[in-house]
């Protein structure tokens, strides 16, 4: 039985991201998203006439005869959202809870996919598979996805980016649109998303609330690990101790967006304390230009 904050909390965030598609982004994920190109389906064997630059010279060494790649057009797509609910994501100082901020993107992003007709599914992950929702069309499919993303109660604590997208790779065949959002308190996950991304779309949209950034001037504070055991006490008067923090936490951030680069894949930068709507459109907008180009 979901406890009835939880259903005024999806219906909340239904209104919300119901009107921020029809008035904010009508237009702009399907600008970005559709229309996409040309999708491989198989291989055949090649007749004369056909475009020799669609020849499989793979193939055709390996048998002897010449092979031409099939494609196909691609009509609708399947958008997979890989939502990470660690223990991590259950952290929040300004407006809103990492996780709470995440169900509202995911929300957003599945009624986009809704509204063009599109499927859409759902990996929910710590440190293990917690719920895999398979891509499906419609409202009421989206709306479940909604309630997985804020009422899912997960098992572990830690956060295993790699496991998510290995797993994205067995369920999902074809090639899909795929967003991870996390704040990426994980390592080694690069070998991992540079695979999934040959094969996927994947944009990764990071979370991030402006205390893991800079610690507040507030004398003696206890920390206990999120996803982990330790507890701890900073100083947090001290100048040296505030400037240490924020030095690390801006090097992680900065090796974060060089793993991103160097794999070609597109990154979000969210934060609780400021409005995502324009960090999303200028995604969209990019996205386009780049397509134009």
């Amino acid at each position: 039985m979901i406890p009835k904050e939880i259903i005024k909390q999806i219906r909340k965030i239904h209104i919300t991201t119901s009107r921020m598609v029809t008035d904010v982004f009508a237009g702009q994920y399907q600008s970005v998203f559709k229309g996409r190109g040309m999708e491989f389906d198989e291989v055949r064997q090649y007749f004369p006439g056909d475009d020799v630059r669609s020849i499989d010279w793979n193939v055709t060494a390996r048998t002897g005869v010449p092979y031409v790649k099939k494609f196909v057009e691609e009509r609708e797509l399947t958008v997979m959202l890989l939502l990470d609910i660690s223990k991590s994501t259950y952290f929040g100082t300004v407006n809103t809870l990492k996780r709470r901020l995440a169900a509202e993107i995911c929300s957003l992003l599945a009624f986009s996919a809704v509204q063009n007709n599109d499927k859409v599914g759902l990996i929910a992950f710590s440190d293990s598979i917690e719920k895999f929702v398979p891509p499906r069309k419609g409202t009421r499919h989206s709306l479940r996805i909604v309630r997985e993303a804020l009422y899912l109660d997960p098992r572990g604590s830690k956060t295993n980016i790699s496991g998510a997208l290995e797993y994205l790779n067995r369920v999902c065949r074809r090639k899909t649109v795929s967003f991870i959002i996390s704040d990426f308190y994980d390592h080694n996950f690069k070998k991992a998303l540079s695979i999934a991304n040959k094969r996927h779309d994947i944009t990764a949209i990071t979370i991030t609330d402006p205390k893991e950034i800079d610690l507040p001037k507030a004398g003696l504070i206890s920390f206990c690990e999120a996803e982990g055991k330790r507890k701890f006490i900073i100083d947090t008067s001290n100048e040296t101790v505030r400037k240490e923090f924020s030095l690390r936490a801006s090097n992680i951030m900065e090796e974060r967006k060089k793993i991103f680069g160097s794999i070609n894949v597109n990154n979000i930068d969210i934060r609780t304390d400021i409005s995502y709507i324009r960090s999303l459109i200028s995604f969209f907008k990019m996205r386009e230009r780049r397509q134009r180009r």
